[in-house]
C-alpha cells in the first residue's frame, strides 16, 4: 500500500507545474476573448456594442468638414435658438452690394440704422447646421437647374440664394439673367444663369401655385376670380426636369383676401360656392403633393415644400396700421409666439401620406417665429410714399431667408445630393 501511494504521488504534478499549467490556460482564454471582441467590432458598428469601443484609446482622424463624402446624419434643423454670433465667427454671407437684391430688401440702404439683426445664427437643437459652402453647392449643381416657385416670401429666398452662391464666382458678369430682364417686381418669370457651371436658378411667382382664372359667364355676379384646386399653375409644366424644386404659398390662402378678391374653388370643373379656404386649401396641397409624385422624376428631382413664413404685424394688420419697426432683436421667449399656422398641418399632413423620401417639408416657421426683427418695416424700396403700410411680411437681405437656404443645403448635403 505504502508503495503504490508513492507511486501515485510521484505521478502528481508539482506546485510550480499546476502554476504553468493555469496560467498557459488563462493567457489562452484572453487571447481568444480579445480574438472574438476585435471580429464583432469588425463586424458591427460601434454604436450597437459600446461596451467595446476601441476609439476612446485610439482616436479616429475626423473627416474634414467640406467636401463631404458622406452623407450627414439626420436631423431635424427646424428646431433650436438663435444665437448671437462675435466678429470672430461673421455670419454674413454677402452684403447689399449684391446685384441681385430687389431694392425693397435692402433695408440699410433704405433708412434702417441698426444692424443687430444681422449678428444671429440659428442653432439646431442635438446637431449641427453645417456652414453654407457655396462653391460645393455649385460644383454639386453643376448643368443643372434648382426652382423656386410661389409667393413673394420665395422671390425673397430665391434672391438670397442667389447672393450666396455669388459668392464664389469672382467675375460676376458670368451670372446674368437668360432673358435680359433686370431683377424687378414683376409677374412672370426669371432665370439666372451661373455661366461657368451651366446652372440657372429660376423663380416663378405663381401665389396660389394653383390655377387662377377668370369666373366663367355663366357664374354669380359675386364671382370674380376662381382657384382651381384640382389643377396646378400652367408654369409647372417648365419646373419638370429641375434638380431642385423648392415649393411655397400660403400668404394668398387667407379668408379676407379671398374674399376682397371674391375668389372662388373649382374642382373638377364645378365651382364649390360654399367651399372654404381651408378646405380649398388641403385639397390644393394634395393636389401639389400627387403632381410632385406623379410627374417628377425621383432619380432627378429634388422638391422641397417649404411651410409659412410668420409675419409680425403689431396693434394691427398690413392694411391698418400694423407695425414692426420698434424690434431690434429676436424674441427670447418661446412661449410668446404666434400660434402656427393652420396651413401647415395641412402641409406635413400630405407629405407624410405619400412616403417619399424626395418629396420633403422645408420647416422654417418656428424659427422665423422668433425674428420680428428681421423685417424691413418703415424701411421700404425708395419712392415708396410716406405713410404707407409697413412691410413685416418679407424679410431684409442678408437676413432670416439665408437660414432657409443653409438648411436646404443641409438636407440636400443629408440626401448627397449631386446632379448626374
Amino acid at each position: 500500500m505504502d508503495q503504490l501511494r508513492t507511486q501515485t504521488i510521484n505521478q502528481l504534478p508539482s506546485g510550480a507545474a499546476l502554476i504553468k499549467r493555469e496560467l498557459c490556460y488563462t493567457i489562452c482564454f484572453i487571447f481568444i476573448l480579445i480574438s472574438s471582441i476585435i471580429a464583432l467590432n469588425l463586424g458591427s458598428s460601434s454604436r450597437s456594442l459600446p461596451l467595446f469601443r476601441f476609439d476612446h484609446f485610439f482616436p479616429r482622424k475626423l473627416p474634414p468638414p467640406f467636401p463631404h463624402t458622406h452623407p450627414l446624419r439626420s436631423c431635424d434643423y427646424s428646431y433650436g435658438k438663435w444665437v448671437r454670433v462675435d466678429k470672430k465667427n461673421p455670419v454674413l454671407l454677402y452684403d447689399e452690394d449684391c446685384p441681385f437684391l430687389d431694392p425693397g430688401f435692402r433695408c440699410h440702404r433704405n433708412g434702417r440704422k441698426d444692424i443687430e439683426f444681422q449678428k444671429w445664427r440659428w442653432q439646431p437643437h442635438g446637431c449641427y447646421l453645417p456652414r453654407f459652402n457655396a462653391s460645393d453647392f455649385l460644383e454639386r449643381s453643376r448643368n443643372g437647374r434648382i426652382v423656386f416657385a410661389g409667393d413673394s416670401m420665395g422671390r425673397n429666398q430665391w434672391e438670397s440664394l442667389l447672393c450666396m452662391l455669388a459668392q464664389a464666382v469672382s467675375n460676376k458678369s458670368t451670372i446674368f439673367e437668360v432673358n435680359g430682364s433686370p431683377i424687378t417686381k414683376h409677374k412672370g418669370f426669371l432665370s439666372m444663369k451661373f455661366q461657368d457651371y451651366n446652372l440657372t436658378v429660376e423663380y416663378y411667382r405663381t401665389p396660389f401655385l394653383a390655377v387662377l382664372g377668370r369666373r366663367p359667364i355663366t357664374t354669380p355676379p359675386q364671382v370674380k376670380l376662381i382657384v382651381k384646386v384640382d389643377q396646378l399653375h400652367w408654369r409647372s409644366k417648365q419646373w419638370k426636369g429641375a434638380n431642385v424644386i423648392v415649393l411655397n404659398t400660403g400668404h394668398w390662402w387667407n379668408k379676407e383676401k379671398i374674399a376682397k378678391m371674391g375668389c372662388y374653388f373649382q374642382e373638377g370643373g364645378t365651382i364649390n360656392m360654399t367651399m372654404g379656404v381651408m378646405e380649398g386649401f388641403r385639397r390644393f396641397i394634395r393636389t401639389l403633393v400627387s403632381w410632385s409624385t406623379k410627374n417628377l422624376n425621383p432619380e432627378i428631382s429634388h422638391v422641397f415644400i417649404r411651410n409659412h413664413s410668420p409675419i409680425h404685424y403689431l396693434n394691427g394688420t398690413w392694411d391698418d396700421g400694423g407695425v414692426c419697426d420698434a424690434a431690434t432683436e429676436p424674441e427670447q421667449d418661446y412661449k410668446k409666439l404666434r400660434p402656427e399656422s393652420w396651413n401647415n398641418q395641412y402641409i406635413a399632413n400630405a407629405i407624410k401620406e405619400i412616403n417619399n423620401s424626395k418629396v420633403r417639408l422645408l420647416n422654417i416657421t418656428y424659427l422665423t417665429g422668433f425674428r420680428k426683427d428681421g423685417h424691413p418695416s418703415k424701411h421700404r424700396e425708395p419712392g415708396t410714399p410716406v405713410g404707407a403700410p409697413q412691410d413685416c411680411s418679407h424679410w431684409c437681405l442678408p437676413g432670416i431667408p439665408d437660414t432657409w437656404n443653409e438648411i436646404l443645403y443641409a438636407q440636400l448635403l443629408s440626401m448627397e445630393f449631386r446632379t448626374k
